[in-house]
């Protein structure tokens, strides 16, 4: 099943078969901003001060809802999703926008859905910054399974598995259609070999949760990157990372080095 949102005045585009909600701040050098698995661009990137920093910093900033979140158009269907699928959506926006030296932030799911995109068309992007995924970008972030049984249950108190509600918490904080969720869950999870990490040369930032365990450590990921540096963002976990003011001020004086206003 497949639908979109209707009614709203809101940035769309076309791509493939679904609809993609986008949005876009500021003027200068562009930021592509890919978030996390049940978030959204709202939710990822602007409650948590993402997007008023990099404005502030002089950056056109462009944020989209991946498939199966936020606004943007949503499939029940795994066949729908994994992570190359998903970086085509990042692919046609840049497209369709005309982006040719942008660089990517992506944020955990949305680290890997960057590293894809970064893969299949190399000149488009200037510089990337993965963040919440290390070393387990490669080595896998451990079994889907009791994620989607939590997306699945009828209700949050049914769920048992630690990490299951972890998610499923979030999901429904969100607002997320849990059917497409777990849909996106069993497909997302790509590993990416250590070859192709070495294709990606262009400056590559990681940075990652001192406390994260679901990310794996970022200095692994940075040494297998030709251009690769690493930070730790201290004291955070996988969640608390996301906004912190640390893995901002890492990024802000990355993009000064290598996105320059």
């Amino acid at each position: 099943m497949r639908y979109r949102p209707g009614g709203e005045n809101l940035a769309f585009f076309k791509s493939g078969q679904f609809d993609i909600h986008f949005a876009e701040f500021g003027a200068g050098p562009p930021v592509v901003l890919v978030h996390g698995f049940a978030s959204n661009l709202e939710v990822n990137w602007v409650q948590t001060g993402w997007v008023g920093a990099l404005v502030d910093a002089g950056h056109r900033v462009i944020a989209l809802d991946n498939r199966g979140h936020g606004k943007s158009e949503k499939s029940h269907d795994p066949a729908d999703y994994g992570a190359p699928l998903m970086a085509k959506d990042v692919i046609n926006l840049a497209h369709h926008l005309g982006l040719n030296d942008a660089a990517l932030l992506g944020y955990s799911m949305g680290a890997r859905i960057s590293a894809f995109a970064a893969l299949n068309e190399p000149a488009r992007f200037r510089a990337i910054i993965f963040g919440g995924l290390g070393i387990n970008m490669v080595r896998g972030t451990g079994d889907p399974a009791p994620i989607i049984k939590a997306l699945e249950a009828p209700a949050l108190a049914d769920v048992t598995h630690a990490g299951g509600r972890m998610f499923r918490a979030f999901a429904e904080h969100t607002g997320s259609d849990l059917k497409a969720l777990a849909a996106c869950m069993a497909a997302s999870r790509q590993p990416i070999s250590e070859k192709a990490l070495g294709a990606i040369d262009i400056p590559a930032l990681v940075a990652v949760g001192s406390h994260d365990t679901i990310g794996g450590d970022p200095v692994a990921l940075a040494a297998l990157l030709p251009r690769g540096e690493a930070a730790i963002i201290s004291g955070r976990d996988h969640m608390r990372a996301t906004g912190d003011k640390q893995f901002k001020q890492v990024t802000l004086d990355f993009l000064a080095k290598n996105l320059p206003t």
